[in-house]
């Protein structure tokens, strides 16, 4: 036992002359930019409780089956400048979620940009 506390000791005495010659270190922590201008066109996808899908685009609404949705969206977002448009998908909280992801895998496919999701907060 006396070893062992022998042992202790010097190591907390090395501990303790070390200590003070460490530099703390700096953490560099990101900083936070602007965000980006809000879309000029807002393309929404509505997926209903049976599943149906609207296109809705500058108030305008319309029924869509789903191979159309690609095609729809490129050409509204070919309308305005690169970057300019934004897609969002906005379901129902009982469509199964395969549906939803169906839908976003059909937009990526074609090189839609800006992809996103609608969310509702409820309190």
């Amino acid at each position: 036992m006396v070893p062992f506390i022998d042992v202790m000791l010097v190591l907390l005495i090395i501990f303790m002359v070390t200590a003070p010659l460490i530099a703390p270190s700096l953490i560099e922590l990101p900083s936070v930019g602007k965000g980006g201008q809000p879309p000029q066109q807002l393309i929404e996808i509505v997926i209903g409780k049976d599943e149906s899908l609207q296109f809705r685009q500058g108030g305008n609404s319309a029924p869509i089956a789903l191979e159309q949705i690609a095609a729809s969206a490129t050409k509204a977002q070919a309308s305005v400048p690169a970057g300019q448009s934004a897609v969002v998908i906005s379901a129902d909280r009982s469509v199964k979620y395969e549906t939803v992801v169906k839908v976003m895998d059909k937009l990526q496919r074609a090189g839609v940009q800006r992809v996103g999701l609608s969310v509702q907060m409820v309190n």
